[in-house]
């Protein structure tokens, strides 16, 4: 009969062709939008965050405390998954405050996963909840902006730190490969081509300057038991924590990182994403989850706890990333050198001049702070406009003074 009903199966053909189309144009749309991001500024901005990650990871490393092989190939591989979801440059960076407490207790590589798991694991639980969400809500911009000003600041000091590791002007101690020279020039370079980051690509300009010096140095005069590059395959392996390890990480690290990873590395990198890249938002409870599957994932495997970071997008956008396809590339490079030559690298990493990681750095914080500025856009009244002001100078002195965001975060409010 020509008037049958469709049946079951005939109805929902329509509905998963749809499913399928939808996939499809989805698939294109991210080729097109790899194609026409591949250029110079994209993998110059993928190297910006540079000056946090490879300092934090190379120590480490070095005390067996993670596991280099596993932290790049899983670093890459969040880096992919998240350049897929967000559509934007979101960077993948370790949790500061975990690493500077692990280096200073000698915590053990299972104390160290276990306070990466601890973290992600409230993350996660506010973000699934969306009570992440209601922190944003109620929390004054004027707080959040001196949460990024106070950040910043932060980062130039500890690009001072890197840089004084740097041999001075001339005199007996001065080496060839990391003195103040190399970090005038790097400084230089920068502010030169500061407002041509997009076609100038300062960031991989200077990696590339930074990794010959390193080769030459480690080649010709090695530190001790150094390291050398060896091509290979190198595997990674479960590791778990035993109950002990897992309650002193926990206490002794976990609870200092979790106001940081809520503030910096999701309410306030929420914030500059939006204001980067209004046509993408990004949503605190999705950042949230992103964090928690991350290191509840990772570090069983030894690799160091990530998370995103308001500093590290800003360092990427600085540098001329301005769409996926910059830490695309970063992930894939992670994945292969993880993969293929591992810990072997450590070595070449630990030759590698701090006065240029410095100065990297030192830009990143620029680009942070600089949205303070937009702070009181749109406000008329001088009374607000003021009390704005002083809200935020007091976060960021408070942030920079205790060292500690969720202090700089009480004291805003």
């Amino acid at each position: 009969m020509s008037n049958v009903l469709p049946t079951a199966q005939e109805d929902a053909a329509p509905g998963r062709r749809g499913l399928v189309q939808v996939f499809k144009d989805d698939a294109k749309d991210r080729l097109r939008s790899f194609r026409s991001g591949f250029r110079l500024g994209e993998l110059s901005g993928s190297l910006g965050d540079l000056g946090t990650l490879l300092p934090i990871m190379l120590s480490l490393s070095l005390t067996g405390q993670v596991d280099l092989t596993a932290s790049l190939i899983f670093g890459g591989l969040w880096n992919i998954v998240t350049g897929l979801t967000f559509r934007m440059p979101m960077c993948v960076q370790p949790m500061k405050s975990i690493a500077a407490i692990a280096l200073t207790n000698h915590m053990s590589i299972g104390s160290v996963m276990s306070a990466g798991m601890g973290v992600s694991a409230v993350v996660m639980f506010l973000g699934l909840t969306r009570t992440i969400t209601y922190v944003q809500k109620y929390t004054p911009m004027s707080v959040i902006r001196g949460i990024q000003l106070g950040t910043a600041i932060s980062f130039g000091g500890k690009a001072a730190d890197l840089v004084k590791q740097a041999k001075s002007f001339g005199g007996d101690s001065w080496t060839w490969d990391n003195n103040y020279e190399w970090a005038c020039l790097s400084f230089i370079l920068v502010f030169i081509f500061y407002y041509r980051s997009k076609r100038i690509p300062t960031a991989m300009i200077l990696f590339a300057i930074g990794l010959i010096i390193a080769f030459v140095k480690l080649y010709t005069n090695p530190p001790k038991d150094a390291a050398y590059p060896k091509i290979g395959v190198y595997g990674i392996r479960v590791t778990v924590p035993t109950w002990e390890e897992f309650k002193h990480g926990f206490v002794s690290a976990s609870l200092g990182q979790i106001p940081l990873t809520c503030l910096n590395s999701v309410i306030a990198l929420a914030a500059l994403a939006n204001d980067l890249f209004p046509e993408r938002p990004a949503g605190t409870g999705t950042i949230a989850v992103s964090v928690g599957m991350m290191n509840l994932v990772g570090c069983f495997f030894g690799s160091i706890p990530f998370c995103h970071g308001s500093g590290g997008l800003a360092a990427q956008y600085r540098f001329g990333a301005r769409t996926e396809v910059s830490i695309i590339i970063l992930g894939l490079l992670k994945i292969f050198f993880g993969l293929f030559f591992g810990s072997s690298l450590s070595g070449l990493i630990a030759s590698y001049p701090s006065s240029i990681l410095g100065v990297m750095l030192f830009v990143s914080g620029i680009e942070l702070g600089a949205v303070a500025r937009t702070l009181n856009d749109g406000v008329v009244s001088d009374q607000k406009r003021h009390a704005n002001f002083i809200v935020m100078i007091t976060t960021a002195a408070m942030l920079v003074g205790f060292k500690n965001d969720g202090i700089g975060f009480l004291g805003g409010l």
